[in-house]
Formats: C-alpha cells, structure tokens, sequence
C-alpha cells in the first residue's frame, strides 16, 4: 500500500481505529479554537492570555492548514473537494489568519465557520440518515453553483446600480447622507435586502419612486436563492430514490 493509500485511510477512513482517532483529534482543535476564538473577544483580558491566545491560534491554523493540504492531496478530484461544500469551510476556516498576517488586514472574522467543522461528526458516529441529508447539501451544491453564481453575479450589479441611482436622485437633496456612490451602497444593500433598517432614506419624490422598485426587486433576490436550494434539494433527492431503486 503507497503512502498517498495509507493517508487516505488514516484522514477519510472513519472504519479504522486510527482514522477515528484522526477524526476525533480534528474535532477536539475545532472545538478548542471555538472556545479561545471565544474568550478572546472578552473584555480586560492580561497580556499575558492575549499572547497565549495568539500564539495557540497560530499553531491551531498551521495544524488546520496541513491537513487541507492533505485532503487536497489525497482527493482524486481535487477541484471537485476544493470547490464542495467541506473545502469552502475548510479554507475559510484558515484564510483570515494569512490574510491578517500577509495584508495586515482585520476585517471579518471568519474563523467561526469552523463551528461547521463540526458537522463532522455526524459521519464520525456513522449516523446514516444524517450522513445522507449531508450529502444531498452537497449535491444541491453541485447542482445548482452555476445558477447561484450568475445569481451572485446579477445582485452585484443590481446592488451598483441601486446605489448609483440613488445617489442621483438624493444627493442634490441629502449631500451629507449620500455622499458617493460608494456611501449610497450601505443603503442599497439594506433595501435590496429587504432589511430597510431607516437609519438611510430617500425625502425626494424621485427617489422615493426609485426605492420602490428597488425594493420589488430586493423582494424577488429574496426569494431566488431559496428557490434554487430547494429545486436543488428535490432534484438531489430524486437521484437518491432513483439510485437506491437501480441497486
């Protein structure tokens, strides 16, 4: 047996006793850099924890990162794992560390994604019922990314063009409010949304007009992504009872 068929039945195989332990020593460092990532927003903390904090995030990510280097290098499809559902988790559960060391940027903590991690271990108990409505996630995935990409695609555009009329129809009458294009986005997402939080709003009769079909518009970018998942699911679903039936 090669080194790359040892790997892969130490990290995917859930029937050996040293893959179980693999598994289970990957569940104990997410739920270990839950709970720091938690008490590192605490308040008052000493320097002292802050380092050890640090430092503890610094070996937790590099533990985290070989072995997404690992399942890369073990996957047969390796585009097909980089782009599913675990990799995405998988990577964002890394990234913000690089990106706050290369870039110096802080931004959005996306180190809470790990908690998704957890769903491993679903498969780690071999909960079956489980296991399989992951996989029919997974499958929507598939089904339906290229949908929910030009989906993507089609809000950010709508989202420019939001913002931009906006800013022509307030800022002779608001100039303090919608500055830019680029202060008029905050007030586009939030009614593209549907959020409409008030803090933000057109006083002209233009705009006024112009919010509202912005808004019928915010209420189908709603309702498309649920659409999709669920035509998504239904189909995953088909394909299982249609293959369960072959066999």
């Amino acid at each position: 047996m090669g080194a790359k068929s040892q790997l892969h039945r130490v990290i995917e195989g859930t029937d050996t006793r040293v893959g179980r332990a693999f598994d289970w020593i990957v569940l104990a460092l997410i739920v270990y850099s839950i709970i720091t990532l938690t008490i590192d927003t605490l308040p008052g903390l000493s320097e002292t924890t802050r380092e050890f904090l640090w430092v503890s995030e610094i070996v937790v990510t590099l533990l985290f990162t070989t072995e997404y280097a690992l399942r890369v290098y073990i996957a047969e499809r390796k585009r097909n794992y980089i782009f599913s559902f675990w990799g995405i988790i998988d990577i964002l559960a890394i990234s913000p560390f690089y990106i706050t060391l290369v870039l110096g940027l802080g931004g959005v903590d996306l180190r809470a994604t790990r908690a998704f991690r957890l769903l491993r271990i679903l498969r780690l108990l071999k909960i079956g019922r489980y296991n399989k409505a992951i996989d029919r996630f997974h499958r929507a995935f598939q089904i339906a990314r290229e949908e929910m990409v030009l989906y993507l695609f089609l809000t950010v555009i709508l989202l420019y063009v939001s913002a931009t009329g906006i800013y022509y129809f307030e800022n002779p009458a608001q100039p303090e409010v919608f500055k830019s294009i680029i202060h008029s986005l905050w007030w586009a997402l939030a009614t593209l949304t549907t959020v409409g939080y008030g803090d933000v709003y057109p006083i002209t009769f233009g705009g006024r007009l112009f919010t509202f079909f912005v808004l019928m518009v915010g209420l189908g970018i709603v309702a498309v992504p649920a659409g999709l998942v669920a035509s998504a699911l239904s189909q995953a679903r088909r394909e299982e009872l249609d293959g369960s039936q072959s066999n």
